[in-house]
């Protein structure tokens, strides 16, 4: 049985999917966009079954595998609400930046447009590391 919050969190997603797909002729890279489908209830020997399948608690609810910035991709985590990230979550969102990912907590579809079209107008991370070994081959 899912929360109030669930359907909410789903809601936003689906909202900021549709929202993606209408822009992916803007921002190509939008089609490589994903969901992490770690959430949700489910029976215990399903939960045990994906747990040992590599399931993680915490691991952040989207991803953008597209370098931009000098970073490798983007991770977010939505929210609705007054819901907020777990223990698990930001040592995930910790973990992730020290790797170099940006990541970021989203309340609403709107909220993560704004950031990812935002994100996807930074300079791309292999153009910023070519220059850089072309600066540094002198």
């Amino acid at each position: 049985m899912q929360t109030k919050t669930t359907n909410k969190e789903s809601v936003e997603q689906i909202s900021l999917f549709r929202w993606a797909m209408y822009f992916e002729s803007k921002y190509p890279e939008l089609a490589l966009l994903y969901h992490v489908p770690n959430g949700g209830k489910r029976d215990k020997v399903t939960a045990a079954r994906l747990k040992t399948e590599g399931v993680k608690a915490g691991v952040p609810d989207l991803v953008l595998p597209v370098g931009r910035d000098g970073y490798l991709g983007l991770y977010i985590e939505m929210k609705v609400g007054k819901n907020r990230t777990t223990k698990e979550q930001k040592k995930w969102l910790k973990n992730l930046t020290e790797q170099g990912y940006k990541t970021a907590v989203c309340y609403d579809w709107m909220e993560a447009s704004e950031l990812l079209e935002d994100y996807l107008g930074k300079k791309p991370t292999l153009e910023i590391i070519k220059e850089w070994r072309k600066s540094n081959e002198a």
